[in-house]
């Protein structure tokens, strides 16, 4: 019998004898190659280690490793178990996710974070929309500021976020949600207020209102892109950290702005004019969640494929 048919005869008719940790410590070894990393890595010392890897040998009647005095080898057999030892782990992952998936589906809201600058109407659209279609997954929704955002997908104490835009992360995902056009804001007294639409090369050449890079950096990333594309460059004469002071800000006179044409739909400011822009420039609003490595729950990618049909 060849040894990998041996191996997966032992495995079948000893099934019942051999338990996980039996599986779990020798992948360890297997990998490691090494009884002192092996022990280090799965938190226990090198004598039952190796005491529990002999267990499993006897118990499946074949060697798994070659046991030389500076180093370990497996065998055929140890590396065919190595593979399928690694499947059976994988799926058990899937099993159990699945099954919490089940349960959860019924108790367990998905958790959104906001960008506390992403006031638009279309995110109460999204979240009424997915009421309407998935009433079973309750949505619970938290304000936050962009860093805290990024913290919360991260430690996946938050499901999904929506945001004008992370510091890049390798560990967090961005899609495209939807799109809003820019408009200027301008004072009630400004010359350009009695327009129909500005460019941006008019706009930029009075003093300007910043909003803090600290505080929204996807927007000031966006509008520095919108800037280079058009080759202008305003006069900064102030920085906002909250939409309320960047309005306010507008409205006293102390600059002009630009904002997305949802946000000022949704606030309806009487003393702050906005004025279409001559360009088709628009802001982005993303859809985000943190990469996982055995893949979505899918709960959350359904309300992924949700969130970025909007648009």
């Amino acid at each position: 019998m060849a040894a990998r048919d041996r191996v997966l005869s032992c495995l079948i008719a000893g099934a019942q004898m051999i338990e996980l940790r039996h599986l779990r410590h020798f992948m360890a070894v297997a990998e490691e190659l090494s009884f002192r990393r092996a022990a280090e890595r799965v938190h226990i010392d090198q004598t039952p280690l190796s005491r529990t890897v002999r267990d499993l040998e006897d118990r499946m009647g074949v060697a798994l490793l070659i046991r030389k005095p500076r180093r370990l080898e497996l065998t055929p057999a140890g590396a065919k178990l190595l593979d399928h030892a690694r499947g059976l782990f994988l799926r058990l992952e899937r099993i159990k996710r699945v099954i919490r998936e089940t349960d959860a589906r019924y108790r367990e809201p998905l958790r959104i974070g906001a960008d506390d600058s992403t006031v638009q109407p279309r995110l109460a659209e999204c979240l009424t929309r997915w009421r309407e279609l998935v009433p079973d997954i309750p949505v619970e929704l938290t304000e936050m500021r962009p860093a805290e955002l990024l913290a919360a997908l991260r430690s996946e104490e938050m499901d999904a976020g929506f945001s004008f835009g992370l510091p890049d992360s390798e560990a967090i995902a961005q899609h495209v949600a939807w799109m809003s056009p820019i408009v200027a804001l301008l004072p009630r007294a400004h010359e350009l207020a009695c327009r129909e639409v500005v460019s941006l090369a008019e706009l930029s050449s009075f003093p300007a209102i910043a909003c803090s890079a600290s505080y929204h950096p996807g927007l000031c990333q966006q509008m520095k892109a919108v800037r280079r594309r058009y080759s202008v460059a305003p006069t900064i004469v102030g920085e906002a950290r909250t939409l309320t002071g960047y309005l306010t800000r507008v409205a006293a006179g102390l600059g002009v702005g630009v904002a997305d044409a949802d946000h000022m739909r949704a606030l309806r400011r009487t003393d702050v004019v906005v004025v279409p822009l001559a360009e088709p420039v628009h802001f982005t609003t993303y859809v985000l969640h943190k990469h996982r490595r055995n893949g979505l729950p899918e709960s959350l990618q359904r309300f992924l494929t949700h969130a970025t049909a909007l648009n």
